[in-house]
């Protein structure tokens, strides 16, 4: 099969296209032949090895010294399971499904195994696979640090990044909770996030939301620009600072707020639960979360999307779609 394999850390160049073994499904596992994938912002800090402050050692032991032990990128995919393991029950040949695979990646392939009870789940019928392939990155980690900060219904949120793959669920997720959502993003994109639900906008080239004495319940911040320092004047008494993208020094700190204040960081990878991808697939279906896509590409130019992708100016998620003649149905 085809795959696009990351040879080494450094710009888009250094991913090839190159033929590699099919995966033969385990007794309990899944085949997938995979009809759309994404390159998200985590795809392309693994690539460039882009790491937030106080990460890079760490991230170098976790995936790789001088390049990536898994060298084929890629956390989502939407596709059609073709074959099943001996031992599997769940799913059947022809069931078409979405999937997020997180750290494990090996998604920018043609086809993909999975355990059948790991994190994948049945495509919600009303959308292509293009839009299911762009549920799962920013849907579960904007779920998963809404419910480590406990969000209430009424409660204010601010989301700085509001126009990302995050920030975009974020903003659709606050208001699905009942939330009074206020979204940070650059001029360019105020109408989008308005047309997602927020509440109100801020153009940050224009308004610093630090200094206009609004507070908030929670903040959100998905883009590593409003940290405790930067955003404690502006969380309520009680508030939460959600700190989606953060370096090793303000994780460092959450020890210290807690202790000297009622406020509360809370920060660190988010949780894959498959229960999670279910939520998001359910709200997806009944039309309450609209998954976002700024521009699609096809599988042998997915070094382009990495290269927009490194502008840091996409607007929700950037799909890679394959070249399948089934690629059309819903």
């Amino acid at each position: 099969m085809k795959a696009i394999v990351c040879t080494k850390y450094g710009s888009p160049d250094v991913l090839k296209l190159t033929e590699v073994a099919k995966p033969i499904p385990k007794d309990n596992e899944i085949l997938i032949k995979i009809h759309a994938t994404t390159v998200t912002s985590a795809d392309w800090r693994l690539r460039s090895f882009e790491m937030p402050q106080g990460f890079g050692l760490i991230s170098r032991l976790v995936f790789g010294i001088n390049k990536l032990r898994q060298p084929i990128l890629g956390t989502e995919l939407a596709g059609e399971v073709e074959s099943v393991g001996k031992n599997a029950t769940k799913f059947k040949a022809g069931d078409r499904v979405f999937a997020f695979c997180g750290a494990t990646m090996g998604c920018h392939a043609e086809y993909k195994c999975l355990p059948e009870d790991g994190p994948v789940v049945l495509k919600p019928a009303n959308l292509s696979y293009e839009e299911a392939a762009a549920l799962s990155f920013g849907g579960t980690t904007a779920l998963d640090f809404f419910r480590r900060g406990n969000l209430q219904q009424g409660e204010k949120v601010l989301v700085n990044g509001a126009s990302g793959a995050v920030g975009t669920a974020a903003v659709q997720l606050a208001k699905y909770f009942g939330a009074q959502v206020t979204a940070v993003c650059s001029s360019a994109n105020l109408e989008l996030v308005k047309s997602l639900g927020a509440d109100r906008a801020i153009d940050y080239t224009q308004e610093d939301f630090t200094k206009n004495g609004e507070t908030y319940d929670i903040i959100v911040d998905t883009v590593g620009t409003a940290p405790f320092s930067r955003s404690k004047g502006s969380l309520k008494e009680t508030g939460r600072l959600l700190l989606v993208l953060c370096g090793l020094p303000e994780i460092l700190q959450i020890p210290w707020v807690s202790v000297t204040s009622d406020k509360k960081v809370i920060a660190g990878p988010a949780a894959e639960r498959v229960e999670d991808l279910r939520f998001i697939a359910k709200l997806a279906e009944a039309g309450e979360f609209k998954p976002i896509i700024d521009r699609c590409y096809p599988f042998e130019e997915i070094a382009e999307a990495h290269r927009y992708v490194d502008t840091g100016r996409k607007k929700g998620n950037v799909v890679i779609t394959f070249d399948r003649s089934s690629d059309t149905a819903q």
